[in-house]
């Protein structure tokens, strides 16, 4: 598997993707690259590179290949993807551990940004990414201010080691577009209610309702990462603005960690289905007016067109966990295109009695000299 730091086409130092401006920047010699130029220096890199040598220690699967032969280096592959994997930067020659599902990180010892280019090729290879438009400073004051309005957190969640633990991560999603035929059919009825003198009079009428038609459904957005168990982690922060999605390239993940899906669009078919049916009926629903109830009789949702595209989405993320292993984790979260923010936060319970505290004594001196005049 190929282990790439995106390197400058001045003085080879290690590119880094700045939001604010949506280019490459290099902290060496400060050049500033957009993504044509980065591509056309790494395509001319690539084509020399094969002029001067042929790949050494590879092996290519031909129609030649005995079947046998393939699936031995198929099941090699799968083993290796399904483990903890170790990789050497390429800048530096440090050892780098990564789970099976990490595809871009940083080298611990040199801090150079390292992608991991084998775990997004092939069938991994991501149809579009939508780049962070939010720069870590933005996303570092935006939860400063945030955690500190919040009363009863501790102030080791915001102290300055929790700060720089604030990480940029694209998480994989599948994003589905559908159109659907849509009928639905049932008995409106209709009441009124008047009064002439004494006498009351109720009309009651039914009618033979029927509503068809197509139906777009654009982004549904669906989880692609079996760990990213705090579904609400990555969820709080929806919508994300897809529309500003670009096709896929390495480049954009240099400076920011990424994960590569886990869960295929097979696993979630089913609910994926049955959600874009429901969205469907509750449109044709919504265009039943007039009626004092509505009764469906009958449905039919046919899906004619679907497309699936597997994106990567980013998201600025900071964790926190308490002295006690045992304990859940609590998070912050924050849109890298929108910046919309969500969490869940400790709670310190000291600084919660301490306060509580000093309510009660406040109150209960009051208490006092109201009685003492009284």
């Amino acid at each position: 598997m190929d282990v790439i730091t995106h390197k400058c086409p001045n003085c080879g130092g290690a590119l880094t993707f700045d939001p604010s401006d949506q280019k490459f920047h290099c902290p060496f010699c400060l050049s500033v690259f957009s993504e044509d130029e980065v591509t056309a220096f790494e395509e001319k890199q690539k084509e020399a590179q094969m002029a001067d040598q042929p790949p050494v220690g590879t092996q290519t699967i031909t129609e030649d290949t005995e079947p046998q032969l393939q699936e031995d280096i198929q099941q090699q592959a799968d083993e290796a993807a399904a483990q903890m994997d170790l990789f050497l930067c390429p800048s530096c020659g440090a050892e780098i551990v990564t789970d099976a599902t990490t595809a871009a990180t940083y080298c611990y010892f040199c801090h150079n940004p390292v992608v991991l280019s084998g775990r997004l090729s092939g069938e991994f290879l991501p149809n579009k990414v939508l780049p962070f438009a939010v720069e870590k400073e933005e996303a570092t004051e935006k939860f400063l201010a945030w955690a500190k309005k919040k009363w009863f957190v501790p102030r080791d969640f915001f102290d300055q080691s929790q700060v720089e633990k604030l990480t940029g991560v694209y998480f994989p999603y599948w994003a589905v577009d559908a159109e659907m035929d849509g009928q639905l059919t049932g008995t409106g009825t209709s009441l009124r209610i008047w009064r002439v003198g004494e006498i009351e009079y109720t009309e009651h009428k039914q009618f033979a309702v029927t509503r068809q038609g197509k139906i777009r459904i654009k982004e549904l957005i669906k989880n692609a990462l079996s760990k990213n168990v705090q579904q609400k982690m990555v969820t709080g922060v929806q919508p994300f603005p897809l529309e500003k999605a670009v096709d896929f390239r390495s480049q954009y993940l240099a400076g920011f960690q990424a994960e590569k899906r886990d869960i295929e669009y097979q696993t979630l078919s089913d609910e994926v289905k049955q959600e874009l049916s429901g969205y469907a009926e509750q449109l044709l629903s919504d265009t039943v007016n007039g009626y004092t109830s509505f009764n469906r009789t009958q449905r039919s949702i046919d899906i004619t067109q679907q497309h699936n595209n597997y994106v990567l989405l980013p998201v600025w993320l900071v964790t926190y966990r308490a002295d006690d292993p045992n304990k859940s984790a609590f998070y912050y979260a924050m849109n890298g295109q929108t910046g919309k923010v969500s969490g869940v936060l400790p709670i310190s319970y000291q600084r919660l009695g301490l306060i509580s505290g000093g309510i009660f004594a406040a109150i209960a001196i009051i208490g006092m000299i109201v009685g003492y005049f009284i």
